[in-house]
C-alpha cells in the first residue's frame, strides 16, 4: 500500500469510528470512549485533512463547523409539501374517541368491523426541518416555512452531532428525505440561559425559541455553541427506496439508517391511544424535553394515501393537546431571597395560576439584570413558564397592561436575611450577602465548608448532622460546634453515644490545625485552599491579615483586585471579626508566623499534570510546598516547572509552547532531594 493509500485508509477509518461514535453518544445515549479519546481521533483526522485538502468531503466529521456566516437564507422548494397537522384541544379522551371517530367515517367502517391500528408518538416542541440525503449523504437541510417554501439551514443543522452527515448503509437511495424536529433539552436549555445570563446577555422564553434561534443564525460558529437535539418522524421525498408498509416501520427503517428516533411511542387500537396520552402525561415533568401533546397517526401508509388531506391537513393524523405550561398572571409582589451561597435571588409572588400542570404561586427573576432587561414591575401582568423540574420563571411582560404608578424594582443594599452588606463584584449579574459567618440562610453551607477535610477536617460532621443541629436550633454561628456536649448529641435522631463521643473528639482535635487551612474554613469568597497559603505566607499571622488594606492585600502573589476585595470586605465587618476572635476563644490554635518555607523551591510556582507513578496529587502539593513552592492550577509565563505523569492533558502542550521546564516524578524529587520510594 502507498503512503497516500495509508493515509486515505486511516482518514476512512477515523471518519467512521467518530460517526459510531457520535451515534452511540447522541443517538443511543451509550457513550463508547471517553471524550478524552474521541478529541484525540477528531484532532488527527483534522490533522490529515489538512495535511491532505484532496481527501476533504462534505460527509466529514470536520465539516460540522467549517461553514462561513451567511448573508441571509435562501428559500427552499419543497419537494413533498411540509404540511401541518390538526389539532385536538380536548385534553380527555374524548379527543382520541373523536380522532378514531373521525378516521372511521372516512374509511366507511361500520362499528363492527376491525379497529383501525394508530401509530402514537410525542409532539416535541422545536423546530421542524427536512433532511435530504443523496446517495447517502446530507447534502441539504431545510426549515418547513409556509409548507411549501423554506429556508436554507444546512450549515447550521449540519452542527448538531444527533443528525448524521451520512446514512448507516452500504446501500444507501439515491434520495431520501427525512423530517424530524430540532429541539434542546431542558437541562441543555438551563445551562444556556445561565451562561447568558452570567454575561448579562439577552435569555431565551423557552427551549423552542431557543432551538429556532439556533438553527436560524446566520452564523454557524455560533449555531455549535448550542446543544441542539434532533428526533426524526416521518418521510419527505423518497428516491429507489424500499418504503416500509407502515408509519412504525419508517421510524424503525431511519433508526437503521443512524437517525436518532424518540422511543416514547407505541402502536395500537384508540384505547392504546388513550392509555398512552395518559401515561405520558403522568411523565410529563420527567421527560428530558418539552412536548405539548401526542401526535396519533393512522400506522398503515396506504391507509393514509386512501384518507387523503383536507385544507392543507392530513386527515390521518392529529395533535392531542395537554395543558400549556405558558400563562399569564400579575406580579403581587417581588421578594428576595438568599441561597446557601450567599447568592440574592428576586422572586416574583404571584396571583395563584395553574400552569405546566400545577399551580404556581412564584416564580425567579433570577438576578437584577434579568430584572432590569425583562422591566418586571409590581402590578405588571406576566408570562409565566414552567416546564418539568424547571423553577417556575418570569419569561415575559405584558407592558400594553402595566397599571399606572408601576415603580422599578431595585435590589437591596442589605442582606434581608442578616442585614449584611449585599455586595454585587465588577463583572458579577448576582449580588451576594458578605455575612457568611453569621448569616441564617448561609447557616448550612457555612458549616459543611468549615468541617469538610481540606478545611477543618471535622470527620463524621456531614450534611445529615448539619441539617439536624442548624434544624434543632443547636448551632446557630460556627463558635457553638466547639460548645457541644454529649448529652446535646445523643438526642439527635440516629446519633448513638458513641457516634456522639466520636464527633465531640473530631471537632476537639480540630482546634489545633494550620493558619491555611482556618483562612479556607472561613469561606471567604475566591479564597481557596492555595489563596489561603499564598495569604499565610505572605501576612505570617491571622491579626496582620485582618488589618491588611486592599493595597497590602494586592501585594500578595495570585491576589488580583476582585479577590482582594472580596477580603478586605470581610474583615472589614464586625460581627466577622467576632466570629473569628470567638473561635480563637473557643481554643483554635496555630503556629503564628508561617512564612514561607524555605527550601529549593522557595518563591518557585509549580504546576501539576498527568498521574504520577507513585505519588498522589495531594502528596506532591505537600511535599513542594514543604520545600517553598506553590502549586498553581493552570501553565502561565511564570511557572517555573511543570511535573509531567502519564495521560498528561492541556497543560503539557501549554508548557511545551512557553518553553517551561518540565520534570517527570523522579526529576522532581531529585531536585528536592528526596528518595525515590
Amino acid at each position: 500500500m502507498t503512503a497516500v493509500a495509508a493515509v486515505a485508509a486511516r482518514v476512512a477509518e477515523l471518519r467512521a469510528s467518530i460517526a459510531a461514535h457520535d451515534h452511540a453518544y447522541y443517538v443511543l445515549d451509550a457513550p463508547t470512549v471517553p471524550d478524552a479519546e474521541y478529541d484525540r481521533l477528531f484532532r488527527e483526522l483534522q490533522a490529515l485533512e489538512a495535511e491532505h485538502p484532496d481527501l476533504a468531503t462534505p460527509d466529514s466529521p470536520t465539516r460540522r463547523v467549517s461553514g462561513r456566516p451567511l448573508e441571509g437564507f435562501a428559500p427552499v422548494t419543497h419537494r413533498v409539501a411540509m404540511l401541518s397537522i390538526r389539532t385536538e384541544t380536548d385534553t380527555t379522551e374524548a379527543g382520541a374517541r373523536a380522532f378514531d371517530g373521525r378516521v372511521r367515517r372516512e374509511l366507511g367502517l361500520a362499528d363492527g368491523d376491525p379497529p383501525v391500528v394508530y401509530a402514537a408518538e410525542l409532539k416535541f416542541d422545536g423546530l421542524a426541518v427536512n433532511l435530504r440525503y443523496e446517495d447517502g449523504v446530507l447534502v441539504q437541510a431545510a426549515t418547513r416555512g409556509d409548507g411549501e417554501t423554506g429556508e436554507d439551514v444546512t450549515q447550521n443543522v449540519r452542527t448538531i452531532r444527533a443528525i448524521p452527515l451520512r446514512l448507516t448503509t452500504d446501500a444507501p437511495p439515491p434520495v431520501l428525505e427525512v423530517r424530524g424536529e430540532v429541539y434542546l433539552r431542558r437541562d441543555d436549555f438551563e445551562s444556556l440561559n445561565e451562561a447568558a445570563r452570567n454575561r448579562g446577555d439577552k435569555t431565551f422564553v423557552n427551549p423552542r425559541n431557543a432551538a429556532a434561534g439556533s438553527i436560524r443564525q446566520l452564523d454557524p460558529a455560533i449555531a455549535a455553541q448550542r446543544p441542539l437535539s434532533f428526533f426524526a418522524y416521518g418521510l419527505g421525498e423518497t428516491q429507489g427506496w424500499a418504503v416500509p408498509a407502515t408509519h412504525s416501520g419508517v421510524l424503525d427503517a431511519l433508526l437503521v439508517l443512524g437517525l436518532p428516533v424518540c422511543h416514547e411511542r407505541t402502536v395500537g387500537t384508540v384505547d392504546d391511544l388513550i392509555r398512552f396520552h395518559a401515561d405520558i402525561a403522568a411523565r410529563r415533568d420527567a421527560l428530558p424535553f418539552d412536548i405539548d401533546g401526542v401526535v396519533y397517526k393512522v400506522d398503515s401508509l396506504a391507509l393514509q394515501s386512501q384518507l387523503g388531506f383536507v385544507t392543507r391537513e392530513p386527515r390521518w393524523a392529529v395533535a392531542h393537546k395537554y395543558p400549556p405550561q405558558e400563562m399569564l398572571t400579575t406580579v403581587e409582589a417581588i421578594e428576595v431571597q438568599v441561597g446557601r451561597t450567599g447568592k440574592l435571588t428576586p422572586v416574583a409572588r404571584l396571583a395563584p395560576v395553574f400552569v405546566g400542570g400545577v399551580t404556581v404561586t412564584n416564580a425567579t427573576l433570577h438576578n437584577a439584570s434579568e430584572i432590569e432587561r425583562k422591566d418586571v414591575r409590581v402590578g405588571d401582568t406576566v408570562i409565566v413558564r414552567r416546564a418539568g423540574d424547571v423553577i417556575p420563571e418570569v419569561v415575559g411582560v405584558m407592558p400594553d397592561r402595566r397599571p399606572p404608578g408601576a415603580a422599578p424594582f431595585a435590589m437591596p443594599c442589605a442582606c434581608p436575611v442578616c442585614g449584611s452588606l449585599a455586595v454585587r463584584e465588577e463583572g458579577e449579574v448576582d449580588s451576594r450577602c458578605s455575612g457568611g459567618l453569621i448569616c441564617a440562610a448561609q447557616r448550612k453551607q457555612a458549616l459543611l465548608h468549615f468541617a469538610q477535610r481540606r478545611a477543618m477536617d471535622i470527620d463524621g460532621l456531614g450534611e445529615k448532622i448539619v441539617e439536624q443541629l442548624v434544624d434543632a436550633g443547636i448551632v446557630r454561628t460556627l463558635p457553638d460546634l466547639y460548645r457541644l456536649g454529649l448529652l446535646k448529641l445523643a438526642e439527635l435522631e440516629r446519633m448513638a453515644e458513641k457516634s456522639a463521643a466520636n464527633l465531640l473528639a473530631a471537632i476537639d482535635a480540630s482546634r489545633q490545625t494550620t493558619l491555611p487551612r482556618f483562612l479556607f474554613a472561613l469561606g471567604i469568597r475566591h479564597v481557596g485552599e492555595a489563596t489561603a497559603k499564598d495569604l499565610a505566607r505572605h501576612f505570617g499571622t491571622l491579626d496582620a491579615l485582618m488589618d491588611a488594606s486592599v493595597e497590602a492585600l494586592l501585594q500578595v502573589e495570585q491576589v488580583g483586585p476582585v479577590v482582594a476585595e472580596s477580603i478586605h470586605t470581610f474583615f472589614a465587618q464586625p460581627h466577622q471579626r467576632e466570629v473569628v476572635e470567638q473561635l480563637r476563644a473557643c481554643g483554635i490554635r496555630w503556629s503564628e508566623g508561617e512564612a514561607a518555607a524555605k527550601g529549593p523551591l522557595a518563591g518557585k510556582t509549580v504546576v501539576l499534570t498527568g498521574t504520577l507513578p507513585t505519588l498522589t496529587r495531594d502528596a506532591a502539593q505537600a511535599l513542594i510546598e514543604s520545600c517553598g513552592g506553590r502549586v498553581a492550577g493552570s501553565v502561565s509565563a511564570k511557572t517555573h516547572f511543570v511535573v509531567v505523569g502519564s495521560e498528561a492533558g492541556s497543560k503539557l502542550a501549554r508548557a511545551q509552547a512557553l518553553g517551561v521546564p518540565l520534570l517527570d516524578e523522579a526529576g522532581l524529587l531529585e531536585l528536592l532531594g528526596a528518595v525515590v520510594p
